[in-house]
């Protein structure tokens, strides 16, 4: 029996709404405590085809390296498409797509080099094609695969990639694109706190001090007028950046800070905005997810009927075009298909 039929057999309840039944998952670590009503948000058949044929777009797209991409940033495109197949209940070798999901993971721990640093350029050869968002979302990625499989290759790897992210931290709390401690946004901030929480909860060693450091920095971004929070401290608040620090923050463990629901009203009023609309869903879903109860209903409604209106269907695919237009239909339909199915309950990250 593999991993993932042992997990849904594990499962003690079954949450049912209406008709519908989803599972709940088990995580191996220990209980896991969703948020508030997330079960009340079902996937219906309209929804779980598209997520179906969204995974044999991205099975379909998958390079002989094992990477993902569209002739840029490979190892970001990697990370991003592993989210969509684990949200979705698949790891290395188990499920209907562990073989691409082994050979991504693959891919991703050939890139990490000797000083951690997840390039897919390779140890000192420029990166200019990787930044510390590649390295963030890929180590994220690999921290929820270990977490799972407690693989030692992948342990070996993301210490190593963890060590980085210590020694690269601003005096700040944060960090910036190049893996050095020389100053700090938001944007690159959060993948790499995200990051070090994902690890620290599969059981490697991170300090408490780094990520309240962190936390710290993400809250000096804020910006109390209208409770948005900015690239920098001191700038424009924006749609992106809001999700991404409030996402940051309730993976950290600050479910109920002060700043969550100012900022969750914040991302209402600019969620059709098209700028950085990718980008800022990613963390839009998963920040909502966290809060739960009706405002996650609401949100998963509006988000699921809008990406369903924009479905493409090729035979048994389907694929998603970037609503902002930016970085191609892989990155657009690995994002779009983990926000769909979110309610499937399969990233620990996301449990309370």
């Amino acid at each position: 029996m593999t991993r993932t039929a042992l997990k849904r057999l594990l499962v003690i309840g079954l949450i049912a709404s209406q008709s519908a039944i989803v599972p709940v998952l088990a995580v191996d670590k220990s209980p896991v405590v969703k948020p508030a009503d997330v079960a009340d948000v079902v996937i219906d058949a309209q929804t779980d085809s598209a997520i179906k044929g969204a995974l044999k777009f991205l099975a379909s797209k998958q390079s002989p390296s094992g990477a993902w991409s569209e002739n840029e940033h490979p190892v970001a495109f990697t990370g991003y498409v592993l989210m969509a197949f684990l949200a979705t209940g698949n790891l290395p070798g188990e499920g209907d797509y562990g073989k691409p999901v082994a050979r991504g993971v693959q891919y991703l721990l050939d890139c990490v080099g000797p000083d951690g640093y997840i390039s897919s350029q390779g140890a000192g050869a420029g990166k200019k094609d990787s930044n510390m968002y590649d390295h963030g979302i890929a180590s994220i990625a690999l921290g929820e695969i270990y977490g799972q499989t407690k693989d030692p290759a992948v342990h070996a790897k993301l210490k190593l990639a963890v060590k980085l992210i210590l020694a690269a931290q601003d005096k700040n709390g944060g960090w910036r694109y190049q893996p050095r401690p020389n100053g700090a946004d938001i944007s690159v901030t959060v993948l790499q706190v995200v990051a070090l929480r994902a690890a620290k909860n599969a059981g490697l060693d991170v300090p408490q001090e780094t990520i309240e450091k962190a936390v710290a920095y993400v809250k000096s971004c804020r910006d109390a007028a209208t409770g948005g929070f900015d690239y920098q401290p001191g700038q424009k608040p924006g749609f992106a950046r809001t999700c991404a620090a409030i996402y940051s923050l309730q993976v950290c463990g600050k479910y109920d800070d002060p700043m969550i629901m100012p900022a969750s009203k914040y991302m209402d009023q600019f969620k059709e905005s098209k700028e950085w609309f990718t980008y800022g869903h990613f963390y839009a879903a998963p920040a909502k997810y966290m809060i739960g109860g009706q405002t996650w209903k609401d949100w998963y409604g509006w988000i699921n009927n809008l990406l369903l209106k924009n479905v493409r269907r090729n035979g048994d695919q389907c694929s998603w075009a970037p609503i902002d237009g930016k970085l191609g239909d892989i990155y657009a339909t690995a994002v779009y298909t983990m926000i769909l199915a979110m309610p499937y309950h399969y990233i620990p990250l996301y449990q309370r």
